[in-house]
């Protein structure tokens, strides 16, 4: 006598866990197509079309997820808020000294940046088309809150200069970041140097760290 062969239909719970995980799959290509084609573009000039094509989706499916262009920019823009506030997170800077919680933020901000270079453009793109109008929506001052509370420990406990905690967080994102915008000009100037490579990225990272100590460390005498 044969045996019957049972077919059983799968778990239910297993087939959602694996569209929950193709459609973030799915949107992920989506940013970060988008990212790309908005850092060269900017919000006016990006293509859906060359998003989906980049993307190796259709038009509709970007518009499944994201509605519009102006929403997937946004979401575009909201992401390295987020992702950078989600590493900075990970790391109570209270129980560290002013000093190396400082260095710990420079080697985040650097390392992100080194992973995602484009992205100064992305802002930059932002700020020339939009003078701002989406970057406010981003909450960016809360991600910066880590380094705004780091120099007023370090004043506050004297191993920091006086000093404007505003502006100091600007020149010091500036000496991070500056590096990646310049890039795509200046390899052209040393076309036999990799800026990116990751000896160059440590080399900017540990000259960024030394520079910023310099210029915010109270001087003894």
């Amino acid at each position: 006598m044969s045996e019957d062969v049972v077919v059983r239909p799968a778990k239910r719970g297993v087939k959602s866990v694996r569209l929950v995980r193709d459609a973030e799959a799915t949107q992920q290509q989506i940013l970060d197509a988008a990212e790309q084609e908005f850092s060269r573009h900017g919000l006016n000039g990006a293509r859906m079309s060359a998003i989906a094509k980049r993307a190796q989706v259709t038009s509709a499916t970007i518009h499944y997820y994201f509605e519009n262009k102006e929403s997937l920019y946004k979401a575009v823009l909201q992401r390295p808020v987020d992702e950078v506030q989600a590493s900075l997170g990970q790391l109570n800077f209270d129980n560290l000294p002013a000093v190396e919680a400082l260095k710990q933020i420079i080697r985040i901000a650097i390392a992100n940046e080194a992973k995602n270079p484009q992205r100064q453009m992305l802002w930059f793109q932002e700020a020339s088309q939009n003078q701002g109008a989406y970057f406010k929506e981003c909450n960016v001052l809360g991600l910066h809150e880590h380094l705004l509370r780091v120099l007023e420990r370090g004043v506050v406990e004297g191993c920091f200069r006086p000093l404007k905690p505003f502006l100091a967080l600007t020149h010091i994102l500036s000496v991070c970041m500056f590096y990646f915008t310049v890039h795509e000009n200046w390899k052209h100037l040393t076309p036999e140097v990799d800026r990116l490579s990751l000896e160059m990225i440590e080399e900017h990272t540990e000259e960024a760290i030394a520079f910023i100590l310099a210029a915010v460390r109270r001087t003894q005498g």
